[in-house]
């Protein structure tokens, strides 16, 4: 068996607006574009209610400035060690396939002449 670490992160956007009393999305528009971010409502709405997979720098430096913050307290950082199954073969875990519900697995498709 190998140990394997899992990274992820807690995104604390939410919380920092709650913090200074802003409770809507479009409420950080404006200070985003006074400081040259231009953002839809759309992806201002995503950065607020998901986990970012990417993040620009200058959006990130403009949250820290809007909020008087670091990114410290915009990102909390986790890692968890997971043990996984070496594969027969090489290096990498093998999958649990033990998991699947078998009644998803799709049926043998079968070819017939339509001419017969």
């Amino acid at each position: 068996m190998t140990r394997r670490r899992q990274l992820d992160f807690h995104w604390k956007l939410r919380q920092q607006m709650a913090a200074h009393d802003m409770w809507k999305t479009t409420q950080l528009a404006p200070l985003l574009r006074e400081r040259g971010i231009d953002l839809s409502a759309a992806q201002i709405y995503r950065l607020v209610t998901d986990k970012p997979e990417r993040l620009s720098m200058k959006v990130l430096v403009a949250l820290c400035d809007i909020f008087d913050c670091t990114p410290n307290d915009l990102i909390t950082p986790e890692a968890v060690s997971t043990r996984g199954a070496k594969a027969a073969g090489g290096d990498t875990p093998a999958r649990n396939v033990t998991s699947l519900n078998p009644d998803l697995r799709p049926e043998r498709a079968r070819i017939t002449d339509p001419d017969s």
